[in-house]
């Protein structure tokens, strides 16, 4: 094991977007292959076993394009805030965030639950109106009144981007954290998760998926609690005694409970901001979910839950990081000989702590849960962007809404295993590459391209196609401009002296210059169809709450 784990995190965290980014992409840089762990493997077996059972029961209630699309619109609210929250849950957020807190104490909270501020967004302005309007993605809330073929087209450019970007994330996490966790090769553990997501959303679909969720949401919540619980029950359920014993033994003292110290930049500062909230609100595998419930109401409860659950996870994460720094400094079990730092670098602090507080059996299960999890979040990635290709691409654009369902279907299968294969190809080549800021481009683009159309479009009267799609345009090409021009990539992975674009967040430039190209081209646009689409904005506005004409409509 190498010490350099916590430098990577670090760096990792000040990229974009901290506590989602480690929602991706934790595990970076080289690792040191353990000892086959056998307890481990087994409980990954058994959950991969039960899951394709799923995926074979879902098969064969997956019929037509709702059902592989959105479930049917069978799932329930609570079960969709399980799902969201299993979407949103990673291997890599539990262990990176605990890893930040064991390093870094009260800092940790900030991005435990810094993200959380996204969510009320999504619960008061689109949950609602984006299940009224919408089919299977939100491209088609977007399309409402304005021109399908340049919107549909912008929008599956930005969601194919976040779900590539995210996947070669993931995929490479996957890799790195099963040489540590369950002592296989990286290109096995690459394959394994591609072979399995491709079989999940080709056969399930969305209800596979959607379950695939619930389960390992399930499952990682209650290891989670079981290692908070234990290392409450140590500390006499007292807070005070948790602090002061982690501020005698670390080696940075009370200033573990002082924030500030990983964000200081004002610029930064509110681009993170922006980020945090905007970036959650443009995730396409995230709005996809909200097609899945039978109506808004529901939509608005899936929301609701989701929050809470993953609130209540995130607290946990700072739980748990803080029980590490009590039960791991001084353990030497826990510690490398040579380097005085814990084995495996500071993202093994969770892992470790459930052998201190359940020993071997708890450890495999953790090391399970964690493993399975990615599974879960490249299942809705994929799902997302198969959807994109096959509804919004093939069905809307190149074929005009005149399309089978079993024609669609199968074109959503075929960009399933499209999808599947160059993932694990590009997870494969990017092995030894630190992909970290792939995860914030995603956000910077879902940010800046997705969530500044699909808000205007639903709240702005003057928007226009030709607005929406240059505007939207611009926003892409700003975030894609600033990563690259930016510290993280112009510096750190090309090499040159100096960035040109000098902060390493570009959520405040490309998100403004988005809205700005919007406004400005909307206003100017004098056209005909520019007139029309104002006018149909009424329309737009009344299914948009009350759901008239929709599938989802409210009940009177």
């Amino acid at each position: 094991m190498i010490r350099s784990g916590f430098r990577l995190l670090s760096s990792a965290v000040m990229l974009f977007m901290p506590a989602i980014l480690f929602a991706a992409d934790a595990i970076q840089g080289e690792v040191t292959q353990q000892p086959v762990n056998v307890t481990a493997i087994t409980m990954f077996l058994i959950f991969v076993t039960g899951t394709l059972g799923i995926t074979y029961w879902a098969a064969k209630r997956t019929k037509s394009t709702k059902d592989f699309y959105a479930a049917g619109g069978s799932i329930t609210g609570f079960q969709n805030g399980l799902a969201i929250a299993g979407d949103y849950m990673s291997a890599a957020s539990f262990l990176g965030i605990s890893g930040l807190v064991f390093a870094s104490g009260f800092d940790g909270l900030i991005y435990s639950i810094g993200f959380l501020v996204g969510w009320p967004i999504i619960l008061f302005l689109l949950a609602e109106r984006l299940r009224n309007l919408g089919k299977y993605t939100f491209a088609d809330a977007v399309s409402y009144r304005l021109k399908p073929l340049p919107i549909r087209s912008l929008s599956a450019c930005g969601t194919l981007t976040v779900v590539l970007l995210y996947l070669i994330a993931q995929l490479v996490g996957a890799g790195k954290l099963i040489q540590i966790l369950f002592g296989l090769e990286y290109h096995f553990a690459v394959v394994i998760v591609g072979i399995l997501m491709i079989l999940y959303v080709t056969f399930g679909g969305m209800l596979a998926t959607t379950w695939v969720q619930i389960i390992k949401a399930v499952l990682l919540l209650l290891g989670a609690s079981f290692m908070a619980i234990a290392v409450m029950y140590q500390m006499d359920f007292s807070f005070e005694t948790l602090f002061v014993r982690a501020v005698e033994v670390h080696k940075s003292g009370i200033n573990i409970m002082s924030p500030g110290g990983l964000v200081s930049d004002p610029v930064s500062a509110i681009s993170l901001g922006l980020a945090l909230m905007f970036g959650t609100a443009g995730l396409p595998h995230i709005l996809m979910r909200f097609f899945t419930v039978p109506d808004a109401q529901e939509a608005r409860k899936s929301v609701i839950y989701a929050t809470g659950f993953i609130g209540y996870f995130y607290i946990l994460t700072f739980i748990i990081g803080f029980g590490a720094i009590v039960l791991l400094v001084n353990n030497p079990q826990f510690l490398d000989p040579a380097t005085g730092g814990i084995l495996g670098g500071n993202n093994m602090a969770a892992i470790h702590l459930s052998n201190a507080v359940g020993g071997e059996i708890f450890l495999g299960f953790i090391s399970a849960v964690a493993f399975a999890t990615i599974l879960a979040v490249v299942s809705g990635l994929t799902l997302s962007g198969a959807s994109a290709i096959s509804h919004d691409l093939y069905a809307s654009v190149l074929r005009h809404g005149e399309v089978l369902e079993g024609e669609e279907i199968r074109m959503s299968r075929i960009a399933t295993i499209v999808l599947g294969i160059a993932a694990i190809f590009l997870g494969i080549v990017f092995e030894e590459q630190n992909v970290a800021y792939m995860v914030g481009l995603a956000f910077a683009i879902a940010a800046s391209v997705n969530f500044p159309v699909l808000f205007l479009s639903m709240f702005w009267q003057k928007l226009t196609t030709r607005g929406a799609f240059f505007g939207g345009g611009i926003g892409l090409i700003t975030a894609v401009s600033c990563m690259i021009l930016g510290p993280t990539i112009w510096v750190d992975i090309l090499g040159n002296a100096e960035a040109i674009f000098p902060y390493k967040h570009p959520a405040l430039f490309s998100i403004s210059a988005a809205f700005i190209s919007i406004y400005v081209i909307s206003i100017f646009d004098n056209s005909a169809s520019a007139r029309e689409e104002a006018l149909a904005f009424e329309d737009q506005y009344v299914r948009s709450q009350t759901g008239l004409g929709s599938e989802g409509s409210v009940q009177h």
